[in-house]
């Protein structure tokens, strides 16, 4: 049973106070929050401290080297980013109820999601609902799930090592990664590469691309591979990674599909091995507890149906 405190917390809340909780938490501090803001730092150590009042609970563990989130703060910040994330939405609900299709779409992709269903499916609602409006953001995967389960956004394309809970996901499209070397690498142009030749090469690598991540096939291909277990460059960034392999900083790995272009172009050769290459699914993510406005509602629509009608083999990208 609730206690009269917790039973009186919406009535006595200032929902200023999310707000300004939410900004100290994605900006890591009072201070940095504080400039974010245009307020002075006592002002939101005052709001802080008035919210944990309020909540009580300690939400916060500050001190002049330190700063880091209690437990119960991050479910505040977990439920808040989702209450904000609903409250942002009511302009674009409010219009949806005109017949037009209408309103923002907010998508979350991976920076190596590239598909050309998803692109032709945009390219038709485009074309039949120009009114809409687009926001695309690039982030990890992680950042992607986040963002959903906080209501920050329509839908999210991206990959993961195991299903979110609260999350609704369909396999968007498959790819397969192999290994790539630059232009100055002493393997770039040669046709018959021993597969040893690879062991103890240097290795630029995704965030997510370890043993117990979403690309741990790609890891554990490595791993066989006898290559360097330490990365020498990271990047949640396929242009970056790609980048680096270009620049000889090491062998890594990218989508197949996806590196042929710049393998025809001559700034990318492909290593062994060439057969049996890891598989990665790419999803599409929703969240069924957002209310959608009809230009969300109509492209998930879309997308679903395009997903209905094309068989995976259909949707996968080997060269």
């Amino acid at each position: 049973m609730l206690k009269p405190y917790e039973q009186r917390f919406p009535w006595n809340l200032d929902w200023n106070l999310l707000r300004t909780f939410i900004v100290v938490v994605d900006e890591g501090g009072i201070t940095p929050a504080a400039h974010f803001l245009g307020l002075k730092q006592p002002t939101i150590s005052a709001a802080l401290k008035r919210l944990e009042d309020i909540s009580g609970r300690k939400l916060i563990n500050r001190s002049p080297k330190h700063f880091s989130v209690t437990p119960w703060g991050k479910v505040l910040y977990a439920e808040a980013s989702s209450i904000f994330g609903t409250l942002a939405q009511l302009p674009d609900l409010l219009g949806s109820l005109e017949e037009e299709v209408t309103g923002q779409i907010s998508i979350a992709v991976a920076s190596h999601v590239v598909s050309p269903h998803f692109d032709a499916v945009l390219e038709r609602f485009n074309a039949l609902y120009p009114n809409a409006n687009y926001t695309i953001s690039t982030m990890d995967s992680d950042e992607v799930i986040a963002h959903l389960l906080q209501n920050r956004v329509s839908f999210g394309v991206c990959l993961f090592a195991e299903k979110p809970a609260a999350l609704e996901a369909r396999v968007l499209y498959r790819e397969y990664f192999g290994l790539f070397c630059g232009p100055s690498h002493r393997l770039f142009g040669r046709e018959n590469i021993n597969i040893s030749e690879l062991k103890n090469e240097n290795v630029v690598s995704f965030q997510t691309d370890e043993l117990a991540g979403p690309l741990s096939n790609v890891a554990h291909m490595r791993k066989r591979l006898g290559m360097r277990s330490t990365p020498k460059g990271l990047s949640s960034n396929l242009p970056e990674v790609r980048r680096m392999i270009v620049a000889n900083i090491g062998i890594g790995a990218l989508p197949v599909h996806v590196a042929n272009r710049d393998v025809q172009s001559g700034l990318l050769w492909q290593v062994p091995p060439y057969k049996s290459l890891p598989v990665v699914d790419i999803h599409l993510l929703t969240n069924s507890k957002r209310s959608l406005n009809s230009a969300e509602h109509t492209l998930i629509s879309m997308l679903n149906d395009e997903l209905d009608s094309l068989p995976l083999s259909e949707r996968t990208y080997k060269a």
